[in-house]
């Protein structure tokens, strides 16, 4: 039975693919997350899930959430949980900036790293499309976001800058502007026709086709917002804080959080395939389950001298 189930699983992903990259990017702040001490937000209370270890994980992990997920260090290494494949890591090379962020090619044989710097490091099947390693940034990028069809991507600078490449469009950023507080995450419409931007105090902002559902912008929060993720039908977003509060707007459903269970600062939040629930990281690499996300395995203390910044799911 369970190599039927994990071939539906397969196909039902492959019919959906265009949609699948979009729909679980992890966007992290890395190191600049894991510096944020200022107080903000508890999460909207909720679940009090175990912190996971690797003795518990599935084997094969078939799960309705994709099957498996990577998570991914500071210093560029990878770790692979479940049926998520290793394709490379940047982990022992030399890296001019430390690597902030994931996002899974559309078919998951591949992914892309991203550094602070804009350094962008391509492995499997995601083809390189460009960078911004080269260029004089006026901050630090923060994430990357592949185009739906996963032949572009944008980064986003903490700064709100927006960069595009391959056949990612611009629709706009908050590169002029002066914020409040930094621009933590990014996440794209279905159709790639837009984006929203997440800052730390949990403001939003909308580009292109995407609409907004609301934000946390004004309030008080116990800890800042580190990333987000769109809901699957693209009709909302997750917000996560570094506490492991969650905040669900517009169609995402709200699981739980891992407010008051996190052991250490959570640093990604990604959406599950079929969009029933999230999974959150944390900088020692544990991991918290909500709604239909499988655990699949952490990188625990494989990770422990650089910090996880990011997670994707396969």
């Amino acid at each position: 039975m369970r190599a039927t189930k994990r071939g539906t699983a397969r196909r039902a992903r492959l019919r959906g693919a265009k949609f699948a990259t979009a729909a679980v990017i992890a966007m992290s702040v890395g190191a600049v997350s894991l510096e944020a001490e200022a107080g903000i937000s508890q999460g909207a209370g909720g679940a009090s899930p175990a912190v996971k270890s690797l003795a518990d994980a599935h084997l094969g992990c078939a799960g309705v959430d994709g099957e498996g997920y990577w998570q991914v260090s500071a210093s560029g290494g990878v770790f692979t949980n479940g049926a998520a494949a290793f394709y490379g890591s940047e982990g022992g090379a030399t890296l001019n900036k430390p690597v902030v962020g994931i996002a899974p090619s559309v078919d998951g044989r591949g992914y892309w790293l991203v550094a602070s710097d804009g350094g962008v490091f391509s492995f499997g099947d995601a083809p390189f499309e460009g960078s911004t390693g080269a260029m004089h940034l006026n901050a630090p990028i923060v994430g990357i976001v592949p185009t739906p069809d996963g032949q572009g991507y944008w980064l986003v600078g903490a700064d709100g800058g927006v960069f595009a490449f391959g056949d990612a469009s611009f629709h706009g950023s908050e590169g002029a502007t002066k914020l409040n507080q930094p621009i933590v995450g990014m996440a794209a419409t279905k159709d790639g026709g837009g984006y929203w931007l997440v800052a730390a105090d949990g403001g939003i902002f909308a580009f292109g086709d995407a609409s907004f559902y609301g934000s946390l912008g004004g309030k008080a929060l116990n800890k800042p917002i580190v990333g987000m993720a769109p809901a699957r039908n693209g009709n909302g977003y997750v917000l996560a804080a570094s506490d492991g509060g969650v905040f669900t707007f517009g169609a995402s459903g709200y699981y739980g959080s891992a407010a008051g269970e996190a052991n250490a600062l959570v640093t990604g939040v990604a959406g599950t395939f079929f969009g029933d629930g999230y999974t959150l990281t944390s900088s020692n690499g544990s991991v918290y389950n909500f709604g239909d996300s499988s655990f699949c395995g952490v990188s625990g203390s494989a990770s422990t001298n650089s910090p996880i910044v990011g997670l994707a799911f396969y």
